[in-house]
């Protein structure tokens, strides 16, 4: 149609920047590399920057957990075996919670031993709590029980030690040095227990006699107070005389404190919380108490520094592991999807044979028929078949990528093929091969947790330990020492679901086919 049918006036048909040049314009932001553009992807996922904190944290306290504790997997000290855990804190402050107690429900007889525990201790609470006495129905019968909170560490109590007259000596001027009273008097040999179960009982101070069932029964006085039986014979040689202040004020009287068992050695009744203190003192290895942030183990191991320890262990050959994985996969998966044909034929049909060995049919061969530690055996069984997976990934992204117009032009200029594999096609499958890789580190663990806490692999032995081998020992103790599991289950649970969430992150970030598919 023509103009003036719309009535447009001729003005305003004319050219636009007549005199000006037209070019492209310049781009005003910045250009993005592969790498930031997926850094971006990867930081708009909330779950996986939350799970990359995690993991951070994890692998923190398994290069720093057990240079944060003086005690090592090695110190094991059956005496404070199931010890619950216990922050300083806590229990300076009388806070009921994290304090190392434990609530009890105990008979008057029960009661009363631990309450004797603590008139010898003098200084130091055994029972943390007022007692409160409740009502039972046992066996159609009423009986009182005593409900109270109970001091884990301090209920040790008094223990025999088996010393050489060097030692003896040496214990005392440790005493008269710190102060502190260590060494208790030895008890008549007439009048200890006569119950089987208490013949070696320490703790036992005072009078008893054997009720029914052949059971240890205290005798109190007429103010029902506890009657001594310490060994006050004064004609006892020399050699066993305590020459140390006695911390008891009022008391003269003289005492043994030692009976000689043959080739010079002497058996004392020692507090065995000074006593800890006093041997690790002497051995300079920084302990000064014994106090478990999460508690002991079965072993008396402190399960802080086993953890860490374990964890420690577990990122180290995960990490390895991974590492071997990738380069081996990624060179035979490179050289399978970039020549094909014969060659590809070839190395997948091992592929498959590898493939199909179960990885406990190698675990258990390599553990009768070679001669190395378990931790040889566990990177092995893993390496054999690990890397299978990373190769068939490689593969797939060379079949991928190897026929893409920039790889042609790269062979038509004369590329030589290792620089056509590993400058043109490797970069492009570098994100799924990562993603793979990191995937591959919480498999490994959950691996070795599992073959640890089956009792396939042992890993404690010296100075070491494993996650597995710690869930394993606190099975037993689920309902009566839950703390023993606990914490280790923690640890696996944070590390499976933050590696998973980590992996679909970087899955996400570095796939180029998913990019704008967010919104």
């Amino acid at each position: 149609m023509r103009a003036q049918d719309y009535q447009i006036s001729k003005e305003k048909f004319v050219f636009h920047n007549v005199d000006e040049r037209l070019h492209d314009k310049k781009l005003e932001t910045k250009p993005v590399s592969y790498l930031q553009d997926a850094f971006r992807r990867f930081a708009r996922n909330k779950a996986s920057i939350v799970a990359t904190f995690i993991i951070g944290f994890l692998i923190l306290f398994a290069i720093f957990g057990p240079m944060l504790t003086p005690y090592q997997v090695k110190d094991k000290d059956p005496n404070y075996a199931y010890c619950l855990p216990r922050n300083e804190f806590f229990y300076k402050h009388g806070i009921h919670f994290w304090d190392g107690g434990q609530e009890k429900e105990l008979t008057k007889q029960t009661y009363d031993q631990y309450r004797a525990i603590e008139l010898e201790i003098k200084g130091r609470k055994v029972i943390m709590t007022k007692p409160k006495v409740v009502t039972d129905t046992y066996m159609g019968k009423e009986r009182q029980l005593y409900k109270f909170r109970l001091d884990t560490y301090n209920v040790v109590g008094i223990k025999y030690a088996l010393l050489k007259y060097d030692e003896y000596v040496a214990l005392q001027k440790y005493q008269d040095e710190h102060n502190v009273q260590i060494i208790y008097p030895m008890t008549d040999p007439a009048k200890r227990p006569q119950a089987e179960q208490d013949i070696n009982n320490a703790n036992i101070w005072y009078e008893t006699r054997l009720g029914n069932g052949r059971k240890t029964e205290i005798v109190f006085d007429e103010n029902g107070n506890f009657k001594n039986i310490y060994w006050t014979d004064t004609e006892s040689p020399d050699d066993d005389k305590y020459t140390s202040k006695m911390l008891w004020e009022g008391d003269t009287k003289l005492y043994r404190y030692a009976e000689e068992k043959g080739g010079n050695m002497w058996n004392v009744r020692v507090d065995y919380y000074e006593y800890y203190k006093y041997i690790h003192d002497k051995a300079g290895d920084g302990i000064t108490k014994p106090s478990f942030l999460l508690g002991a183990n079965n072993y008396g191991m402190d399960i802080f520094s086993g953890l860490a320890s374990g964890a420690r262990f577990s990122f180290i050959l995960a990490i390895i592991v991974a590492s071997v994985n990738l380069v081996v996969g990624a060179i035979y998966g490179a050289i399978e999807g970039y020549y094909g044909g014969k060659v590809d034929l070839i190395m997948e049909r091992i592929v498959d044979i590898l493939g199909s060995i179960p990885s406990m049919i190698v675990i258990t061969l390599l553990k009768y028929h070679l001669n190395a530690s378990h931790i040889v055996i566990l990177f092995i069984s893993f390496f054999a078949t690990g890397w299978v997976g990373m190769a068939a990934r490689t593969r797939m992204q060379f079949y991928r990528f190897k026929n893409q117009e920039y790889v042609l032009v790269a062979r038509t200029l004369g590329a030589r093929d290792r620089r056509i594999m590993f400058k043109h096609i490797f970069p492009n499958a570098i994100g799924t091969l990562i993603t793979g890789s990191v995937l591959v580190i919480p498999g490994v663990i959950f691996s070795e947790t599992s073959l640890s806490y089956l009792g396939i692999i042992n890993l404690s032995t010296g100075n070491m330990t494993s996650v597995g081998t710690l869930l394993a020992t606190g099975q037993n103790y689920l309902f009566t020492f839950p703390h023993m599991i606990l914490f280790p289950s923690i640890f696996i649970s944070l590390l499976m679901l933050s590696f998973n969430l980590f992996g679909n992150g970087l899955r996400d970030a570095f796939n180029p086919s998913l990019r704008g598919n967010e919104e």
